[in-house]
């Protein structure tokens, strides 16, 4: 793939695309959301011979997937098909070129990462899901325009009249701006499920009650002391003091027992982008209105325990050209308002993660109360001046792991997962664990602090994704289907939440509209036996071998 090429169309997209899509009176498939399943969904919609369009609400296209996420959380190669597998196939081509290796070779690099990527390829079926942001970015981008989707860059639901129904059915969306894209069928391809809530469909934000689909490991949980050999952290402000108020971000009961429900969701994290190339790293630098508080606790953990390795606070997962996918910022207890919040609460909350991303680095390589190893060995990584080069160097998009969830007539649970109970219209294959992450850090009356809501990664799951989790009750929405903010309790979606089980479960919303619409039927009349037939021609995979 050239660059020329890529910047080429991008430039064609930029100066022509506001024109062309005001002069298509009204389209067969709206796409909304630039994340990987929403891709999918219109190249496949598209390759179906509807027209589509693709609405992103940035600059750019790919989601989690185009920033920072890119160590994929692929277990089992196995489980993409289709168009997920051409993504990750045009990967390895690209990254089969010599000339793609800048920084080191391609051998030296897949030694040193295949333990920590599940390999990170396959060279039997000519698959990498090992990649840098930039160049996933470009391959979706090409893989739109070989389909002939339309994409509609920067634009945004209007907050109170985005979306116009008629009874059930969705006619039109419309933007902040005032811009108007009727069509015959949607797809709610979003991270937070905004298009599915504004049209009246049935959602829930947080965590159910185990009781409520008889699962074990929802709602709240207690995870244990922080601390060391059941000594907790400190958790006032100033140390044995409670008249001085606790640390930043951490709840002063705890919420509930063990179990029961409550509205807060797994932590928030950007997916940092890291190098220690000499040649291409920019130094961490403080960040304006760094707040040393946020990381009290931090440095009290790390006092408790000196000896901890950097990457026991925060991953460095090697990619490409000597950079990483590094995880674990999560700034534990400030998303609880995102799901449900406006784009300028949103906006807020964006921009103090980031504050928080970066300043953690500056803190991990500068306070001087951390081990001087550990301060040394951060300061070898900086961000790459090669990546998000519009946006500091920093990643676009905010690691949102889970936000609305839409409740429709089949709701995916734990029992699903596990495998009591396989569903019988698979439009997808999952088998990554259970893996939440902490929902929040609580201190009880003793003033000890416990971690909340992690449950870790269980053992290895396979199941399969009911394709009636991906569409609305009939009484709420006819031509909409969801297939990131599907219907899955906490837990199951725990598992689900994977970028390449979003692309899959893309591609069969996209195939599911295409046939609708042929078919002169709703999403919830289209049979089953009449969408099957059409994923495996298509490639996309509906069983699997546990092997």
């Amino acid at each position: 793939m050239k660059n020329s090429i890529i910047y080429g169309f991008i430039l064609t997209v930029t100066l022509c695309s506001a024109h062309l899509l005001q002069a298509q009176k009204k389209w067969d498939v709206c796409v909304y959301g630039e994340t990987p399943a929403g891709i999918t969904a219109a190249i496949q919609a598209a390759r179906m011979h509807k027209q589509v369009v693709l609405i992103s609400n940035t600059a750019h296209l790919g989601g989690m997937a185009a920033s920072g996420l890119t160590a994929t959380d692929l277990n089992n190669f196995r489980i993409a098909g289709g168009l997920t597998r051409d993504f990750y196939r045009r990967l390895y081509a690209y990254y089969s070129d010599s000339s793609a290796w800048r920084s080191e070779s391609r051998d030296t690099f897949f030694e040193r990462s295949k333990k920590r990527t599940y390999s990170g390829k396959n060279d039997s079926l000519q698959m990498q899901w090992v990649y840098e942001s930039h160049v996933g970015e470009d391959i979706f981008r090409q893989m739109l325009q070989d389909a002939g989707v339309q994409v509609a860059y920067n634009e945004r639901l209007h907050p109170a009249h985005g979306v116009e129904k008629e009874g059930a059915r969705i006619s039109a969306v419309r933007m902040e701006n005032g811009r108007h894209y009727p069509a015959r069928m949607f797809i709610d391809a979003t991270y937070e499920g905004d298009l599915m809530a504004r049209a009246g469909v049935s959602y829930i934000v947080g965590r159910e009650s185990n009781s409520v689909y008889n699962e074990t490991l929802n709602g709240i949980k207690l995870n244990g002391i922080l601390g060391r050999d059941g000594v907790s952290i400190d958790p006032y402000i100033k140390k044995g003091d409670p008249s001085s108020g606790i640390l930043p971000f951490l709840e002063p009961h705890i919420p509930g027992s063990n179990g029961e429900g409550d509205h807060r969701t797994q932590a928030y994290c950007y997916r940092l982008t890291l190098t220690d190339d000499p040649d291409n790293r920019i130094a961490i630098a403080q960040p304006a209105g760094y707040q040393p508080l946020w990381y009290e606790f931090l440095a009290r953990f790390i006092a408790m325990n000196p000896g901890i390795p950097l990457k026991n606070i925060i991953s460095f997962t090697p990619m490409p050209n000597k950079k990483t996918d590094t995880n674990h910022a999560d700034f534990v207890g400030a998303n609880y308002a995102w799901p449900e919040a406006g784009y300028a609460t949103r906006d807020s909350i964006a921009q103090m993660h980031k504050d928080y991303a970066l300043g953690l680095l500056w803190f991990l390589g500068n306070d001087p109360r951390l081990p001087e190893a550990m301060r040394m060995e951060m300061k070898r990584w900086g961000l790459p001046k090669d990546e998000f080069t519009d946006n500091g160097h920093f990643p676009y998009q905010l690691y949102v792991r889970e936000a609305r969830r839409m409740v429709s007539d089949y709701v995916m649970t734990e029992k699903n997962c596990n495998g009591q109970e396989p569903v019988q219209d698979a439009v997808a294959v999952a088998t990554y664990p259970l893996d939440c992450h902490y929902v929040s850090r609580v201190v009880d009356e003793q003033g000890r602090v416990h971690a909340e809501g992690s449950y870790g990664k269980q053992k290895s799951t396979y199941y399969t994704i009911s394709y009636r989790s991906l569409r609305p009750r009939s009484a709420e929405a006819v031509n909409l289907l969801v297939p990131v903010c599907l219907s899955a309790s906490h837990v199951a979606y725990s598992s689900i939440r994977m970028e390449p089980v979003y692309m899959v479960l893309g591609q069969s919303a996209g195939t599911a509209a295409a046939l609708a619409l042929d078919r002169h039927q709703t999403v919830q009349e289209l049979p089953y036996e009449v969408l099957k037939p059409v994923l495996l021609k298509d490639g996309q995979v509906l069983t699997l071998n546990r092997k």
